[in-house]
């Protein structure tokens, strides 16, 4: 039995293929579908935000985006309305960003900012700014992953 493993890298989902051949012979190429049709697809999208490293934020946020009309640059401001980082901030430690982390590896920003109301947290925004076209897209795979776990919808403005 022969195994080939291919390792694709779409531009919106990477993924691996795993292909099982009984008994190939020397110098046969697979070609059928019917080889084909028993591989194995698997695909990875676990996306988390972080404000403290490695404690994931289970609220969801409003995340409104911008982005600049030649594609150069964008801005993506988070909105946490209620965060459960301000209960647990003083037993885990103390804001230090927003960590944007998957299955492609980590990015952040360290503009984020508390809010309050008559002395109460009330809520916390974070800035993301995107310089170049590449970060733009890497950002809106990350985004792709993290609505698709949550439910989460795109909503274009008028």
């Amino acid at each position: 039995m022969s195994v080939s493993i291919t390792v694709f890298a779409h531009a919106s989902r990477p993924f691996v293929t795993q292909h099982v051949a009984p008994r190939q012979r020397p110098g046969h190429i697979l070609t059928s579908r019917r080889h084909l049709a028993h591989s194995q697809q698997l695909v990875c999208n676990a996306a988390t935000l972080q404000f403290i490293k490695g404690i994931d934020e289970p609220s969801v946020p409003d995340v409104k985006l911008t982005r600049s009309k030649d594609g150069s640059s964008g801005t993506a401001t988070f909105v946490f309305s209620t965060p459960s980082v301000f209960e647990s901030s003083e037993e885990l430690g103390d804001i230090t960003g927003l960590f944007m982390i998957d299955d492609e590896g980590e990015f952040s920003t360290v503009d984020v900012q508390a809010k309050f109301v008559n002395g109460k947290p009330d809520r916390i925004e974070a800035k993301y700014i995107m310089r170049s076209a590449f970060e733009w897209d890497r950002f809106m795979r990350y985004m792709e992953r993290y609505a698709e776990q949550q439910g989460l919808g795109f909503q274009k403005s008028k």
